[in-house]
């Protein structure tokens, strides 16, 4: 199977640049009888027989969403696979954890009390407040978790999941004490933030999201062999030569990493780092090898799936996409749970 990865790559990747093309001709606005080739090499060629509309749809708004959809899933996927592969359960993922509330309740610290936070830091870092903060809550939750939950090498899911609960519960008391004491713009941008959304999407968002994706890719998608490993036991791996403490501190910085910068543009989209695993798992076993790279593309295919869903289904509104997978999550999560009880 292993020797077939390549091939099972190639054919996902057709089919999310096939759903890429499909998402760019739905919407409410309709081009007027041009393809995306031709607007793009008017473009190219700075001809202005296309209309300008079509130009700024095309540019502006769809093909920067579609990105950070493919971006945003694809981390997402990732994420939740390498801690269901650090935790040796398929029900550890950044939102059930917490992680991914933790991330959303700094941000919102740094939307209504930023004011008072800019004069305290250097002026560099004024304009990634947001992010930095989003990081630091990502990173603080995953700590707190695994710190808990994790006792001798062993991980205790009943308290790992519980931890999660307590984590989600008190970041959401402190969200909504936020809100009480927010103003009419910064509530604007809590709800975005606790509902999700891409609709916020540009290319120097996209550009930032690419950078710290693409670094935390390059060492997460090699680590399928050692997370294989790890699945016989922790001591079994180190005496194969793996340096699982090194691997576990590496997952913890990284995954926080991914899902704080995420959070912080695009708000909680929970459900993708627990759906995703689930489906390859099922196809391919729990081969991490095969499980870590497919991740990747099949999360950005039920990312940019839901986002298009979301944008369509209730023209010219737009249903928030944390809605629609949480509503595609809650029952893979219930279907697991059965199987783990039947497993017993």
């Amino acid at each position: 199977m292993q020797n077939k990865l390549p091939l099972y790559i190639f054919l996902s990747l057709i089919l999310l640049i096939l759903l890429a093309v499909t998402s760019l001709y739905m919407g409410v606005y309709e081009f007027e009888k041009h393809s995306f080739f031709e607007i793009f090499m008017a473009l190219w060629n700075d001809d202005n027989t296309i209309p300008a509309s079509d130009k700024f749809v095309l540019m502006n708004l769809r093909l920067p969403r579609i990105v950070m959809a493919v971006l945003v899933g694809s981390a997402l996927a990732v994420s939740g696979t390498c801690l269901q592969g650090m935790f040796k359960n398929p029900l550890a993922s950044p939102d059930l954890i917490g992680i991914t509330m933790g991330a959303s309740l700094f941000a919102a610290i740094s939307i209504v009390l930023g004011a008072y936070i800019k004069p305290y830091i250097p002026e560099v870092f004024h304009f990634s407040i947001l992010s930095i903060a989003a990081f630091l809550g990502a990173l603080l939750t995953m700590t707190m978790v695994y710190r808990i939950s994790t006792t001798n090498g062993k991980t205790n899911v009943i308290v790992m999941l519980l931890s999660g609960v307590a984590i989600t519960a008190m970041a959401g008391a402190t969200t909504g004490f936020l809100i009480y004491l927010s103003k009419e713009e910064q509530l604007r941008d809590l709800t975005f933030w606790n509902l999700g959304s891409l609709g916020g999407a540009t290319w120097t968002k996209n550009g930032i999201l690419a950078i710290i994706i693409l670094f935390a890719f390059s060492i997460l998608i090699t680590e399928g062999k050692a997370l294989n490993a790890m699945m016989l036991g922790e001591k079994d791996a180190q005496h194969l030569g793996i340096p699982v403490e090194k691997i576990k501190k590496r997952i913890v910085v990284l995954t926080a990493l991914m899902v704080g910068t995420c959070v912080a543009f695009t708000g909680n989209i929970g459900f993708v780092g627990l759906i995703v695993p689930y489906i390859l798992r099922l196809i391919f076993k729990s081969n991490y090898h095969i499980i870590l790279p497919m991740s990747a593309i099949f999360g950005s295919i039920l990312l940019l799936s839901a986002d298009t869903i979301s944008r369509t289904i209730a023209a010219p509104s737009e249903i928030p996409i944390g809605i629609l997978t949480a509503f595609m999550g809650a029952p893979i999560f219930i279907a697991i749970l059965i199987r783990s009880r039947k497993s017993m």
